[in-house]
């Protein structure tokens, strides 16, 4: 196991890298096109449900069928990364768009009426009041999505798509544990590292919720 390790170092960092900007970039863009989308669907409730539901039924398409399906409509090489990428940010988007609607939902109204009393008004009132007290909630949902797309990432590697996964298909073509047992670990290990960061970067956006506890 050490041996491989050693004689593997360069193509295990390769992969980890690969892995990391495929399962976090989509993660970048769906939270960036989810804010407006959910804003939409909590502000104006008819568009809830059918939104919502659109977005749903997105991540109900089967992972391997998307990887397939994409270079086709995209104009691009079956083993493009762009095609995971594209994937997963349908599959993020799909999951923090009702996300963001549910967390703008959970923000107290008298918090709102207090922001608009003191004269917030608006999209200021939305980025000054609103989406901050929205974050824990938001960052649940992101941190179901971070370690969904570690996962699905994976999935890339039927085709080929360099990452870590590829050891989970050459270790189990080749019968041999040392590359399965590496893809396995850096999984997991990246995936608690997503989580880890998405929690910190909470508690720095949203101190009180550590006051409300400490004080509970």
């Amino acid at each position: 196991m050490i041996g491989w390790l050693g004689d593997n170092a360069g193509t295990i960092a390769s992969y980890f890298g690969q892995h990391v900007w495929l399962a976090t970039l989509p993660l970048l863009i769906a939270l960036i096109l989810a804010i407006p989308l959910g804003w939409l669907a909590w502000r104006f409730g008819w568009l809830h449900t059918p939104m919502v539901g659109l977005t749903g039924l997105l991540y109900t398409i089967p992972s391997l069928a998307l990887f397939v399906i994409l270079p086709a409509v995209l104009g691009t090489q079956i083993l493009d990364p762009i095609n995971v990428v594209v994937a997963l940010t349908i599959y993020t988007l799909a999951l923090l768009v009702r996300t963001v609607a549910d967390g703008l939902a959970a923000v107290p109204r008298d918090v709102i009426q207090a922001a608009t009393a003191m004269g917030y008004g608006g999209f200021r009132r939305f980025f000054a009041v609103e989406l901050p007290v929205a974050v824990p909630v938001i960052a649940a949902g992101l941190r179901v999505a971070a370690v969904s797309n570690v996962s699905l990432v994976a999935v890339s590697a039927l085709l080929g798509v360099p990452q870590l996964g590829l050891f989970f298909t050459n270790g189990l073509v080749l019968d041999y544990l040392p590359p399965l047992v590496t893809g396995i670990v850096l999984c997991v290990v990246l995936a608690l590292v997503l989580d880890g960061l998405i929690l910190g970067l909470t508690r720095l956006l949203a101190p009180w919720q550590r006051i409300a506890r400490g004080t509970s």
